[in-house]
């Protein structure tokens, strides 16, 4: 895998890898074209490394004997970013850390996968960011990212479309889905939007009033 495309415009996204399940050689050469940063999480560095990735920002609490500085040859120059927080998870201090560089859009990729635990709190973290990052949480099989109070965007018919609400979300109207939503309300543990679709080639609507709400663009 050769080093990521020099871009150096903060408004492109920053690539944040972090320590789940590898995706294809294809996708992740995709982001690393366009990514402008790329910060890998403590966990995964020796997996990024076998890779021969570039990396910018190495980050995390550099627990269980973990030396950075065994790094800094391999990869300088090579910015180290102790976060030793035990509040947080390293991606929470991964996003902390693109606000402070004013950068206003992430991708973050080995996010799911592996353990179920992480896979929920690395996704639901989009929410809590939601005013200060653009997230997308993206792996092999679906691409995961807020919507905004109202949402407009192409898709060919047939593409499968799930809305995943964090808590509850009310007031969803759509057009152009398979199963339309009017003025309905998703709570998760009990109703979800889960396997919709786009019923014709044009522009999905989904507008909704109270809540977060979440898409989930599967590829199946």
């Amino acid at each position: 895998m050769s080093s990521h495309h020099i871009v150096r415009d903060d408004q492109e996204p920053a690539l944040i890898i972090a320590n789940g399940a590898e995706c294809s050689r294809e996708l992740l050469g995709q982001l690393l074209e366009w990514s402008p940063l790329v910060i890998v999480l403590d966990s995964a560095m020796n997996r990024v490394l076998d890779l021969g990735i570039k990396v910018d920002v190495l980050l995390g609490d550099f627990d269980r004997g973990f030396d950075p500085d065994y790094f800094l040859e391999k990869q300088y120059p090579l910015e180290i970013v102790h976060t030793p927080d035990q509040d947080k998870t390293d991606l929470e201090k991964a996003f902390d850390y693109l606000v402070t560089r004013g950068i206003p859009a992430a991708n973050v990729i080995w996010a799911t996968g592996k353990r179920a635990d992480h896979t929920i709190t690395n996704i639901t973290n989009i929410v809590r960011f939601r005013d200060k990052l653009k997230i997308v949480v993206l792996d092999d099989h679906s691409k995961v990212f807020l919507l905004p109070k109202k949402f407009e965007k192409w898709y060919p018919a047939g593409t499968p479309l799930s809305l995943i609400p964090v808590g509850k979300v009310s007031g969803i109207d759509s057009k152009n889905l398979k199963y339309e939503l009017s003025n309905d309300e998703l709570t998760i543990g009990y109703r979800t939007g889960s396997s919709n679709e786009a019923l014709n080639d044009g522009v999905v609507l989904i507008k909704h009033k109270d809540g977060d709400l979440l898409m989930m663009e599967c590829f199946d």
